[in-house]
């Protein structure tokens, strides 16, 4: 309940009681036991949601599909690697209906990609390799969405070396070629609108970063990986898909 709310009930309890002084004892603790049951109705209790969730889960699409969890207890072949945003209003699986076994998932502050980096980004960089050599998946997806909160900070930080975070702003800076398109491209537009368009433009960037594997490029150039940016615009409902063409050639054999 709204704490606005809550507030109008208490008072209009109390000026009950100070209008019936025969109610007394009777209103005090008629008073006592709604504010109770009225704080006990507004805690979050963590656990419960949890093992309530995981519940509903087992009954309405576990045990539903016996045949399926059968086969996922003896390995995966999911067809996507999805790098997804960690936004809570943006889970892959919801938005496309990603079955379990569909979809590897990466998700990260505003779904970015970066460059080969063994060391820097070596967390990215294994999903990427077990996907691509071991999982043999055969598309790769990058999905921005709308108000994208890494955006805005990529859009807003400052673009020397200086940081007010310990990660937040080095992390999305992997989107700096993007944000200095929309700058030099977009200058007519208001803030919001070069972040929606940086939204778009960071897949972009990402999509880039994805050939820097060589393992993935090489993927490409034989055709047996197709990469494919995406947005989610949770405003209006809508999602657009679109590829990239990299004119990339097959690597020759001797």
């Amino acid at each position: 309940m709204e704490s606005a709310a809550y507030e109008a009930a208490i008072a209009g309890l109390k000026k009950l009681l100070s209008e019936n002084d025969h109610l007394g004892d009777l209103a005090i603790a008629k008073i006592k036991q709604l504010t109770a049951e009225l704080e006990v109705t507004d805690k979050f209790d963590p656990v419960e949601k949890i093992q309530n969730g995981f519940a509903q889960f087992k009954k309405e699409i576990y045990e539903k599909n016996p045949d399926l969890f059968d086969e996922l207890a003896k390995g995966q072949s999911p067809k996507f690697l999805v790098f997804a945003c960690s936004d809570s209003r943006v889970c892959p699986s919801h938005i496309l209906n990603f079955q379990p076994g569909e979809a590897f998932i990466v998700r990260n502050i505003a779904n970015m990609v970066p460059p080969f980096d063994k060391t820097k980004y070596s967390g990215a960089g294994a999903a990427i390799e077990y996907a691509v050599l071991h999982l043999k998946v055969e598309n790769i997806l990058v999905i921005g969405h709308s108000c994208c909160g890494g955006i805005k900070g990529l859009m807003s930080c400052s673009d020397d070396d200086t940081t007010a975070s310990d990660f937040i702003e080095n992390w999305v800076k992997i989107g700096a070629p993007a944000k200095a398109k929309v700058k030099a491209e977009s200058q007519h537009l208001d803030f919001t609108d070069q972040c929606t368009s940086l939204e778009k433009e960071a897949v972009n960037v990402s999509l880039g970063n994805l050939l820097t594997y060589p393992f993935v490029r090489d993927a490409v150039a034989k055709k047996t990986v197709s990469v494919k940016g995406g947005h989610y615009d949770f405003i209006n409902g809508s999602f657009e898909l679109w590829s990239l063409d990299f004119g990339l050639s097959p690597p020759l054999t001797v």
